[in-house]
């Protein structure tokens, strides 16, 4: 197996309005978030690329953890930069149960939690990742 690049999408369903969310690039205290998106009356969509490499394992700058043990970040509130929410949470998507001959996925995570505000540690339940149709222009 050669390193190929994958697309994935997370759909982060029904969050909790008026709460900032972006995708984590890079980690530790050198970090930025990126498509930054106010929750509202809708879904809210990431898109991105990763590496993936034979074991299979996971790199490139969304990628998070160790080995075998792969996730990507989604920042929330002043995590995301929006120093005015009562929210500082981070939402662990798992790299996990990737089909091994598509080139894009989708996964949807629930937005909100037990507690009414904005979902965050591990993504439980996950249903896990799901190859989609390239979309016109992109990938292969």
């Amino acid at each position: 197996m050669v390193n190929r690049e994958l697309m994935l999408k997370v759909v982060l369903e029904n969050a909790p309005a008026g709460v900032d969310f972006g995708l984590q690039k890079g980690s530790g205290s050198k970090y930025e978030t990126v498509q930054k998106q106010r929750s509202g009356n809708g879904d809210l969509t990431f898109e991105f690329s990763v590496t993936m490499k034979p074991g299979p394992d996971f790199s490139g700058p969304f990628v998070q953890g160790k080995a075998g043990e792969r996730f990507v970040y989604l920042d929330i509130g002043t995590c995301a930069g929006q120093f005015d929410s009562p929210w500082t949470r981070r939402l662990k998507i798992p790299l996990r149960d990737i089909p091994g001959t598509a080139t894009q996925l989708e996964t949807r995570v629930p937005g909100t939690a037990k507690d009414g505000g904005p979902n965050c540690a591990t993504v439980k339940p996950f249903a896990g990742w799901r190859a989609i149709a390239p979309r016109p222009g992109k990938g292969k």
